[in-house]
């Protein structure tokens, strides 16, 4: 049975990692919300884009010269898994990896290729421990991702795909729903899928389409420009997506991690006053036990 002085060396630490469980989570809480406020200022761009590039689409006599909407038989697939730098965010980093483990499965069964690019220290340690060449990596950012951090990521999965490397370019990442939630998104990125370009769901979107409009250059040259930096917008966003994720899984984590401390602590605190009252009691034992023998 541990003594009073070792369990108050076990409260003692255990109250020193919930102080910094604590800090975590409120330096966590601080960076969501300006991941949050990041994300929310890109959407109207990316919307925008999206506009802007079936408006140019439907203006346009054809769409195949396009390299990047070009369909092949896919022989060879890219995942780029987008994961973390750090870890102490609970089960964000492992479930974008058991996600991209499973594609790769699915992939390598139907007889395509896999290559791997991945973003973040996390995916990168992870597949090299497993054995999996890596293509290339891209690190360092995971926390605060730059536009030019995406440009960096869609110009070499952009050049695999004009060079006719790969046929298919997938991501896997976390797509932030809530602090508490975050939903694995597998996205195709490459080829471009042509139905974006063909119609808009939103009603919004079709508004803003009408009217006549003279474009300067063709159509077509406009397209080719505006390809490049869609897939750029949509790294982008996923980057930022993964951000607000990994912040909400990071506080999340460390405030049950707090939880649990307490917990912890109540149960060593009750463990530590038996002891120590089963020690008060012994000590009066003694005692008696000591002045029955001088006066027997």
């Amino acid at each position: 049975m541990a003594t009073v002085q070792d369990l108050k060396r076990r409260i003692r630490s255990i109250r020193n990692t919930q102080k910094i469980t604590k800090a975590f989570e409120l330096v966590a809480s601080a960076r969501l919300r300006r991941a949050q406020g990041r994300i929310e200022a890109m959407r109207p761009y990316a919307d925008r884009m999206m506009e802007l590039m079936i408006g140019t689409a439907r203006a346009s006599t054809s769409l195949q010269g396009l390299t990047l909407l070009q369909r092949r038989d896919v022989k060879r697939a890219a995942i780029v898994p987008i994961t973390g730098d750090r870890g102490l965010a609970g089960a964000f980093n492992a479930q974008v990896l058991r996600h991209a483990f499973a594609l790769d499965r699915r992939l390598r069964s139907e007889g395509v290729e896999v290559r791997w690019l991945v973003s973040g220290r996390k995916g990168r340690s992870t597949l090299t421990f497993r054995g999996y060449e890596i293509d290339e990596a891209w690190i360092g950012f995971s926390d605060r991702p730059s536009y030019h951090d995406a440009q960096v990521i869609a110009h070499r999965i952009t050049e695999l795909y004009e060079t006719g490397e790969v046929d298919r370019v997938l991501l896997v990442y976390n797509r932030f729903v809530s602090a508490l939630t975050q939903k694995v998104v597998e996205q195709d990125v490459l080829p471009i899928p042509e139905q974006l370009l063909e119609s808009g769901e939103d009603e919004a979107r079709e508004a803003a389409l009408l009217g006549d409009f003279i474009y300067e250059p063709e159509p077509e040259e406009i397209l080719a420009r505006l390809l490049p930096v869609y897939i750029e917008t949509e790294l982008y966003r996923a980057l930022l997506e993964s951000a607000a994720s990994e912040q909400g899984a990071r506080m999340t984590a460390m405030r049950n991690a707090s939880s649990n401390a307490g917990d912890l602590i109540s149960s060593l605190t009750l463990d530590m006053n038996r002891a120590r009252q089963a020690e008060i009691t012994q000590e009066i034992l003694e005692v008696v036990a000591g002045a029955d023998a001088l006066t027997a």
